[in-house]
């Protein structure tokens, strides 16, 4: 029997036990029952790199979290290039540096507010080099596809919450900033640049909501205000089951754009590192999403872009996206 036709019988039989029977990947968070199973794997492509368990999980749960990715050398690399940005030793076309509504003192700049993101950094060559790591796309074009386009960056450095929980990120589906198609041809890309707990406010998910539909969103109506771009989603089950992603550094998890998805205050006294990429298939398409839940986001990125580039209305939701991807495998056939 070919290796081909191995693995296509072991698929068989894993979508043949009962559901119960059928366990969570090594590699994954934590592990899960599956109250049912899948007639045909939507979600993924057999490129022989997941395991049949990986990929069934996630179809199941919409993430697949593999241990020690990214190597210690590259995440050090990563963190003294944020250093360096933030001392404002280096400047970087396009980058969007974001900081947090309540915290005043910076982790490198006294008396400056705490930068709490950066967000484009596709022209900086050493942060950028994350989105190219060869271990990364390999898992990426497990979703994607072989040509893979990279559309959204960013370094998400979680302050101390400064009392008035402002370091929380609303519960939220990444779908709702992208203006691209089709959705299951987009993948997430986080890696921990360190220890990531619940403590330092790590990453929390629902699984299975990936399955469901693009929800409306907005800022949410917190005492303590909300961090600019933080959209969260209006209504979903409050009750449904919550998994908290604590990871070491050089994890990284691979997640859908409709998972939703947050994270908790920071109670530490340290800043809490990530980096993370959003890839699409180079065959995606833009759409119009005037008359659909995103058309508040188009108009506050259009805002943005109008007073960062001194532009007027002709810029539209696409072009913001359209300047911002790069092709990192592949042809680029459509975004």
């Amino acid at each position: 029997m070919s290796r081909a036709a191995e693995r296509l019988k072991l698929l068989i039989n894993h979508l043949d036990r009962s559901p119960a029977a059928i366990r969570a990947a090594s590699t994954s968070a934590q592990t899960f029952s599956y109250s049912s199973h899948p007639q045909r794997l939507r979600y993924s492509f057999d490129t022989d790199l997941l395991t049949p368990d990986q990929r069934l999980f996630y179809e199941e749960n919409g993430f697949v979290l593999i241990k020690n990715l990214v190597s210690e050398e590259d995440i050090d690399k990563f963190r003294k290039e944020f250093e360096r940005i933030c001392r404002q030793e280096v400047k970087v076309p396009g980058l969007v540096v974001m900081r947090d509504v309540a915290i005043v003192k910076s982790e490198f700049i006294p008396d400056q507010k705490a930068v709490s993101k950066l967000q484009d950094f596709q022209e900086d060559p050493e942060l950028f080099r994350y989105c190219t790591l060869p271990q990364i796309l390999k898992y990426v074009e497990c979703f994607t596809g072989p040509n893979i386009m990279a559309m959204h960056t960013m370094l998400i450095n979680k302050p101390p919450d400064a009392g008035k929980k402002t370091s929380r990120h609303p519960m939220h589906q990444d779908l709702h900033y992208f203006p691209f198609r089709p959705t299951d041809r987009i993948v997430c890309s986080w890696t921990a640049m360190e220890k990531v707990n619940r403590q330092n406010g790590c990453l929390v998910v629902l699984p299975g909501t990936h399955t469901g539909t693009l929800k409306e969103h907005d800022y949410p109506e917190w005492q303590g205000g909300v961090n600019k771009m933080y959209h969260g989603v209006r209504d979903y089950d409050s009750q449904h089951p919550r998994v908290h992603l604590e990871m070491e550094k050089g994890d990284t998890v691979f997640f859908h754009p409709l998972l939703i998805h947050g994270s908790g205050m920071n109670q530490t006294q340290g800043f809490r590192k990530a980096i993370s990429c959003h890839y699409a298939s180079a065959d995606c398409y833009y759409i119009d999403v005037k008359g659909t839940t995103q058309e508040n986001i188009e108009k506050e990125v259009k805002e943005i872009a109008a007073r960062k580039y001194a532009v007027g209305d002709e810029i539209t939701f696409q072009d913001t996206w359209a300047v911002r991807g790069r092709l990192v495998q592949g042809e680029r056939v459509s975004l």
